[in-house]
């Protein structure tokens, strides 16, 4: 019935519910009219017209359609639904197929080309993965099926889930599987999985079903509408897939084998240790109240060296950017901002354009230094001037030096300079280049600090991020717009715990180093990409003709299941090139991303 598919399953059952416009039962039969098949059968019950009339004849001369009706599905569970098809599965080997499913084409030829006769598809174990779980020996023997009752987080690395795609030979049926169904039912009722059945005669230690497991081929079960919105993301088209993970913004955590290369973050922080102790304090943070904005200042002030009074910390740098950029102090045409493109864009897109005046680097690494920045805004009228330092996507930097050079002529003319470093931690003697200090901030008034926690600390689910500055009234105005409890015990346990985990940080920070230079050089290797230099931990790749950057991105999508960043078209980029931003990961994912594109050269 699928209540939890809300509005998709009023007027029809589950299986008639469209993934990217097709119904799965349209892309279930299809699969299947692929095989040799005597007949399908398929049992019915909610919304029994409308199915029947949706499939109609459509099938006829491909598939051998037959329908058994559950007239009591509303109170009944799968097991009476196979039931009523016990003597069915006594006439035929069988495929045993749950209609909630969407998968590869290539599992249903997996599970019928197999010579062992009675097979179950099996996916290793994803937080994502809900209902049966098997345990499998080293010859893929069955041993236990795993109810939802008998689920054990703590044993979860030894678990499969069951894909719902069984193979059941005629003899099994017969002599095996339907006696234990009737006795089964009869004994506990029809409000059971079948499921149960199979797991009862695992118990018998007869090794009579195998395991398959189907790597990393995809597929996923339909139960709600999130379930939906992850399905149509991993069976998107080639035309739209792009679209449907990049318009997520994140949660690739419910996609647990692909790597994500759009992602910003230190590949080797958090530490071990440090994890294991926020896990530790994992019930009291989860069920507990974080502290307000007086305690999170001073637990920001001791975590990043700055005094209270300068610093205000946000549910991640979004939300201070949002008030910064709202807070202008200037009026009429001083409210114009100057901005540096490509760069990232939350910036401009939270001021208004009219207000913006754009620099835009002339030459083809997208470089530019202090002085070029000093040259071009010397006769705009600018109230604010916004540097991303190492900049997104180019990763130019300008040396601290420079920056307090840029900051002294800023202030000279009233403007308000913003530094965000939230890159900065992965430049070149990253550990002096930081402007977070109350010298440096006192001694520049007019200077505005901004660091998102997540991308050099690895934590971007704690949402965290600092703005700091000396101007007083910023900061107290900041801290009056944020909302009383804007971060969540979970950040606020990360400032009170960091130090003593700072020098697992420095480590951090110098195996990058030594990582992005290897990277850097295995990536000149692949013949259509231009590699600019960085020192943020990304590299923006001009892709060459005649290979095209959406092409790239999707191949890597659809054939390595990598997700990187088409940036063709960003502001500020050469419109009539192509380019890639590529991230820095650990070295074995590095590999794994080089390796796929020179697969892609030889494609070509």
């Amino acid at each position: 019935m699928g209540r939890r598919l809300g509005e998709f399953t009023r007027d029809n059952t589950k299986c008639m519910v469209r993934v990217n416009g097709e119904p799965l039962i349209d892309r279930l039969l299809t699969q299947l009219s692929r095989q040799q098949l005597n007949r399908v059968i398929i049992v019915v019950g909610y919304k029994t017209t409308e199915l029947k009339a949706h499939i109609g004849t459509r099938y006829d001369g491909a598939l051998n359609i037959e329908y058994a009706e559950n007239p009591v599905y509303d109170k009944t569970n799968n097991i009476y639904s196979l039931a009523i098809v016990k003597d069915k599965l006594q006439e035929d080997d069988t495929l045993l197929i749950e209609s909630d499913l969407i998968f590869s084409d290539r599992l249903i030829p997996m599970i019928v080309d197999n010579p062992y006769p009675n097979l179950a598809l099996v996916a290793k174990y994803e937080p994502w993965m809900d209902g049966t779980m098997v345990r499998i020996d080293d010859e893929q023997n069955i041993v236990n099926f795993i109810s939802k009752d008998a689920f054990s987080y703590s044993e979860a690395e030894s678990y499969y889930k069951t894909v719902n795609i069984y193979q059941l030979s005629r003899e099994f049926s017969a002599q095996k599987y339907v006696p234990f169904l009737d006795a089964y039912t009869k004994a506990v009722g029809l409000n059971e999985y079948y499921e149960n059945v199979l797991r009862i005669i695992s118990l018998l230690n007869s090794n009579d079903m195998k395991a398959l497991p189907i790597g990393s081929e995809k597929w996923y079960e339909i139960d709600d509408k999130q379930d939906l919105d992850i399905a149509e993301a991993l069976f998107a088209s080639e035309a739209d897939v792009l679209r449907k993970y990049y318009g997520r913004y994140g949660g690739f955590w419910r996609f647990p084998q692909m790597l994500d290369f759009c992602y910003l973050v230190n590949p080797y922080f958090p530490s071990r240790r440090l994890k294991d102790e926020m896990r530790a304090s994992f019930d009291t943070l989860l069920t507990e109240y974080p502290s307000g904005m007086k305690v999170n200042t001073l637990l920001a002030s001791k975590c990043f060296g700055v005094s209270e009074q300068y610093v205000v910390p946000g549910n991640g740098a979004a939300e201070l950017i949002n008030v910064l950029m709202t807070a202008c102090p200037f009026k009429g045409d001083e409210c114009l901002t100057g901005f540096v493109r490509p760069t990232f864009e939350e910036y401009p897109n939270r001021y208004d354009k009219d207000q913006q005046v754009t620099f835009v680097p002339q030459n083809d690494d997208y470089r530019y230094t202090a002085d070029d920045l000093m040259s071009f805004f010397n006769d705009k009228n600018i109230g604010q001037l916004m540097l991303i330092n190492p900049d997104n996507p180019s990763g130019n930097f300008i040396p601290k030096t420079d920056v307090l050079r840029l900051a002294r002529w800023c202030e000279e003319r009233g403007i308000r300079l913003v530094v965000d470093e939230s890159f900065v931690d992965f430049s070149k003697d990253y550990a002096t280049n930081s402007l977070l200090s109350d010298e440096i901030l006192e001694a520049h008034p007019h200077l505005v600090v901004m660091k998102s926690i997540s991308k050099s600390f690895g934590v971007p689910g704690l949402r965290l991020g600092i703005m700091a500055s000396a101007d007083k009234e910023l900061i107290a105005h900041a801290k009056k717009e944020v909302s009383i409890w804007n971060l969540n015990s979970f950040a606020e346990y990360f400032m009170q715990i960091f130090g003593k985990h700072e020098k697992d940080y420095q480590r951090a920070c110098e195996k990058f180093l030594a990582e992005r230079a290897d990277f850097e050089h295995r990536l000149r290797n692949v013949p259509f990409l231009r590699v600019m230099p960085s020192q943020a931990n990304y590299f923006l790749c001009e892709v060459l003709p005649p290979y095209n950057a959406s092409d790239i991105v999707i191949r890597m999508l659809k054939h390595h299941n990598i997700l990187t960043r088409d940036c063709s078209g960003k502001p500020g980029l050469n419109p009539n090139k192509q380019y890639m931003r590529i991230a820095v990961r650990n070295h074995d994912d590095n590999s794994r991303l080089v390796e796929g594109l020179l697969e892609e050269v030889i494609k070509k």
